[in-house]
């Protein structure tokens, strides 16, 4: 009479299934090994290639993904599971995690897109929609901007493919003003302005600044101020170089006017 109890069943199945589960083990175990190495080998060899970090640490998760998918199929497949039904119900749980996934795999589809055409690099300063600053990191599924305040503005790679992008690259030049009077050496405020300039080791030298009239106002003369300096350096710039014209021309007796109304009270009739 066979024997039923739970210490024979236990040995029935250690013996059935243990080889079984103990051969899937090591076929795991191998091929996690096996993508660790080949994720090595890949990393090493992108290194040598022109390819933004980004697309390396893609290719190289790839690898290692395909490795450890076709180690699962061989162990399940040791293991006694049938596997052909086994891939069809992954691919249709596919299709349905992708529905449900589409505004990440969107996010994943632009990176790729950015990355692959480069239309900014990290370290340009670049504006769209609404926002604008350096660009500190570009990965696969957003881009992060760092402001000249040091907040840091992450914008979904989808929010990006197919927008207006401004891309200032790694310099920008600034618009400043600053008005004189009428009575005033404009030869003296311009070259004024320009020896400021030349002092303040943040403006480029190439692109040569840009400095000349550029309104005639009811009460001044505007004088327009656009030099070329590190996109980082754009509003500490602005500072520096107002504050050296004001005690330029403070040291110089050049006026900077302010509006003024004359108004006169005529007499009653």
């Amino acid at each position: 009479m066979p024997d039923f109890s739970a210490k024979a069943v236990t040995i029935d199945l250690m013996v059935r299934y243990g080889f079984q589960l103990l051969g899937a083990i090591v076929i795991l175990a191998v091929g996690l090994l096996l993508a660790r190495w080949i994720g090595s080998l890949t990393a090493r060899a992108l290194e040598r290639k022109a390819l933004e970090p980004p697309v390396r640490l893609l290719m190289v998760r790839s690898v290692k993904v395909v490795v450890l998918v076709f180690t699962l199929v061989i162990a399940l497949d040791k293991f006694g599971f049938q596997v052909a039904p086994l891939v069809a119900g992954i691919g249709v749980a596919g299709i349905g995690i992708g529905i449900a996934l589409q505004g990440v795999l969107g996010n994943l589809v632009a990176g790729l897109s950015i990355i692959l055409t480069k239309p900014f690099r990290v370290g340009d300063y670049i504006q769209l929609v609404g926002v604008q600053g350096q660009v500190s990191t570009i990965e696969l599924f957003s881009t992060v901007l760092v402001n000249p305040d040091r907040s840091r503005v992450v914008i979904p790679n989808r929010k990006i493919v197919g927008e207006v992008l401004h891309n200032y690259s790694a310099v920008r030049q600034l618009g400043l003003t600053v008005g004189v009077a009428y009575g005033t050496n404009l030869s003296q405020a311009l070259a004024a302005i320009r020896e400021v300039l030349a002092a303040n080791p943040r403006v480029l030298k190439d692109p040569a600044p840009v400095v000349g009239i550029t309104a005639l106002g009811d009460s001044a003369v505007t004088i327009g101020i656009s030099p070329w300096v590190p996109a980082a350096d754009y509003v500490t710039v602005q500072i520096e170089i107002y504050q050296a014209v004001l005690d330029r021309f403070r040291t110089s007796r050049i006026e900077i006017p302010f509006p003024q109304r004359e108004v006169r009270m005529l007499p009653a009739a």
